[in-house]
C-alpha cells in the first residue's frame, strides 16, 4: 500500500487507517474543544456574512470606488489585470478550471488545512486560526468602509466576467440580492487566506517539498485577477493586513498560543509524529 504520512516529520507518508485513527484520538481527547471551535467558527462566519450585507446594495459608491482604484493602479503602474485575463480568455482549458478553482478552493482548502492542523499540529492551528480571524475581521471593516465593485463589473476598461462567459458564475445579478456581497472586492480574502494557510502548512511540516505549497497563493492570485474578481491592490491590501496581524500577534496573544506553545492535550498519536 502506498503510504503518505500526513503527520510525520516530512509529511509524505499516508495510510488511510492511520489518518482515521488519529482523527478518532483527537476527537476523543479533545472533543469538547472541537465543539467550541466549531461554534466559534460558525458565529464568526455568520457575523462576517451579516456584516458584508451592510453594503451589498451600495452600487453607486462601489462603482465610484472601482473607477478610483483603476485610476490609482494606473498612476502606480499596476494596471495589467487585463493582460492576465487575456491568458485565460484565449484558452478555454485554462478558463474553466480557473473559474472552478475560484468557486471551490477558497473554503475547501481552508477547511482541509484547519482540520489537519487541529488534528496533527494543534499548536500551529491556534495561531493560524487567530490570524485568520483577525484578517477576516479587518477585511470586514474595509468592506463596510470602502465598498468596491470587482473588475468584472467594469467592461469599459476591457475587463471580462470570465465565469459569466462560461456559465460558471457563482454570483447572480447584482439586483437579485441574496447572501453574497459582490461589492466586497477590497481586500481579497482569497489571496490573504491562501497565503496564510500555505505558510501555516510550511511551518507545520518538514522537508524541502513543502515549499511547493506556496504555489497555492500564487495560483490564487492569478485566478482571482484572471477571472476578473479582484484588482492587484485588493491582493496587496490583504497581504499587508495579514503582515500587520502576524506582527501584532505575539504582542497581543500570550506565548502559549504561538507555535511554541501547546493547545490542550495533543494525544499520543500526535506526539509520536513529532
Amino acid at each position: 500500500m502506498v503510504a503518505v504520512g500526513l503527520g510525520g516529520p516530512v509529511g509524505l507518508r499516508f495510510a488511510p487507517d492511520g489518518f482515521a485513527e488519529r482523527m478518532r484520538v483527537a476527537f476523543r481527547e479533545r472533543g469538547g474543544e472541537a465543539v467550541r471551535q466549531l461554534l466559534l467558527i460558525t458565529v464568526l462566519y455568520l457575523g462576517y456574512r451579516t456584516g458584508r450585507m451592510i453594503t451589498a446594495d451600495d452600487s453607486v459608491h462601489a462603482l465610484d470606488n472601482a473607477h478610483d482604484i483603476v485610476g490609482v493602479e494606473h498612476r502606480l503602474g499596476l494596471s495589467g489585470e487585463t493582460a492576465v485575463q487575456a491568458m485565460f480568455i484565449d484558452h478555454d482549458w485554462l478558463a474553466v478550471p480557473a473559474n472552478f478553482y475560484y468557486a471551490t478552493a477558497h473554503f475547501t482548502v481552508a477547511v482541509g488545512v484547519l482540520l489537519w492542523l487541529w488534528v496533527f499540529r494543534p499548536e500551529h492551528y491556534r495561531w493560524t486560526r487567530n490570524l485568520m480571524v483577525v484578517l477576516t475581521g479587518a477585511a470586514l471593516v474595509v468592506h463596510v468602509l470602502i465598498p468596491l465593485a470587482p473588475p468584472r463589473m467594469l467592461p469599459e476598461y476591457g475587463f471580462i466576467d470570465l465565469a459569466a462567459v462560461h456559465g460558471q458564475s457563482v454570483y447572480g445579478p447584482v439586483e437579485s440580492g441574496g447572501m453574497s456581497n459582490q461589492f466586497a472586492a477590497m481586500p481579497s480574502l482569497h489571496v490573504g487566506w491562501a497565503l496564510l494557510l500555505a505558510f501555516a502548512m510550511v511551518a507545520a511540516t518538514r522537508g524541502r517539498w513543502r515549499w511547493l505549497l506556496l504555489a497555492h497563493p500564487v495560483l490564487t492570485l492569478l485566478v482571482v485577477v484572471g477571472t476578473g474578481n479582484h484588482y492587484w491592490l485588493d491582493a496587496i491590501v490583504a497581504i499587508t493586513l495579514l503582515g500587520l496581524a502576524a506582527l501584532l500577534h505575539p504582542v497581543v496573544v500570550p506565548p502559549s498560543a504561538t507555535a511554541w506553545g501547546r493547545m490542550g492535550a495533543v494525544g499520543r498519536a500526535a506526539i509520536q509524529s513529532k
